[in-house]
């Protein structure tokens, strides 16, 4: 008798786990970083490594679609230095060894992100971004698209 009750519990636990995952997926919850490399150079000579200043061009989406923030925009790439925190957890985890010319997009769970609060009223906690190539800044040169 408490092995067929062990074994209904087990069965009911298991299958609401499987619900919550199921239903997570199809809301669009991120749960963890997702990097996606949409193109990679055909040589990949320079990678960004923690610590490089790193100059990108971006447009942060909402889950939506919707465009909350866009470097293209206002035509001025961001500059930052990587692993610093300098930018959002997700960018400094996201960028490390992208290659110059790399482009990816990145799908950041609140906790990278802007928290599960997120900064109102524009930016809910969950957000995506494409992250379009880069520029590798070193000490005595400028690396360009």
């Amino acid at each position: 008798m408490k092995f067929c009750n062990l074994f209904t519990l087990a069965s009911v636990l298991t299958l609401f786990i499987l619900i919550a995952t199921v239903a997570a997926k199809k809301s669009g919850d991120v749960t963890s970083l997702q990097i996606g490399v949409k193109h990679k150079p055909a040589s990949c000579d320079i990678q960004a490594h923690k610590g490089d200043r790193i100059k990108v061009h971006y447009r942060g989406k909402l889950t939506d679609g919707t465009v909350f923030d866009s470097s293209f925009e206002r035509g001025d790439p961001i500059e930052f230095e990587l692993g610093s925190g300098q930018v959002i957890k997700g960018w400094d985890q996201g960028l490390l060894g992208m290659c110059v010319g790399e482009k990816r997009k990145l799908k950041i769970p609140a906790k990278l992100g802007y928290g599960e609060q997120g900064s109102p009223p524009t930016i809910p906690g969950k957000i995506h971004f494409p992250i379009i190539g880069f520029k590798l800044l070193m000490e005595w040169f400028w690396w360009s698209l």
